[in-house]
This record gives C-alpha cells, structure tokens and sequence, in this order.
C-alpha cells in the first residue's frame, strides 16, 4: 500500500512511520511518544540510531503506510481503534507492566 502524510501524530504511538523533511526520507521507526497536538515526536531507538525527537515546527513530515499482517488481522490499525469500548484514545496507551500486559 501506498505511504501517505499523516498530521495527528498523537495517535501513531506504537507504529512504525516514515519521517520526512522535504520529501525525503530521514528516519523510519517506531513512535515511542508524541505531543498531543502533534507538535513533535520521539521515534523510539533502534538499530538506526537512539531515541530521536522531530519537530513540525522544523518542517518534519510523518507519513504511514499500512501492512498486510499474518493471521486474521488484516492491517495494523491504531491505537485509539485497539481502544475497547467506552474508553478514549488516551486511556489505551501501552505501558509495560511486570507481566508485560497493557496497564491503564
């Protein structure tokens, strides 16, 4: 599938993107943590490098492509779509417990 722009980066926690500044590509990783208005994020580290902040106000792009996943999921969705019932996008974050399992 095609990558596209995607502006609310407050809601890509926990995905793999694409960050841009110009058109080209400058990091891929995944969102450790972003502002809630989509001022800036942190990629979290990896084999590329360590953790890394970007900022819109620098001219940083993110971008999304959607992946086909094995098994009966069909594409990776959001967290705030992972949410369950009756809870908002910022009651779903992910934080390692003991047991790793989400922690409210």
């Amino acid at each position: 599938m095609e990558a596209y722009r995607y502006r609310d980066w407050s809601r890509l926690i926990g995905t793999p993107v694409e960050v841009r500044k110009d058109f080209e590509l400058v990091r891929a990783g995944v969102v450790d943590d972003a502002m809630e208005d989509s001022s800036a994020l942190w990629l979290a580290a990896d084999a590329a490098g360590g953790r890394a902040l970007f900022t819109a106000a620098e001219g940083y792009e993110v971008w999304i492509r959607p992946r086909e996943l094995d098994g009966k999921l069909c594409y990776k969705m959001a967290r705030t779509q992972l949410a369950a019932p009756g809870r908002t996008a910022g009651q779903a974050r992910w934080h390692p417990g003991a047991n790793g399992r989400q922690a409210s």
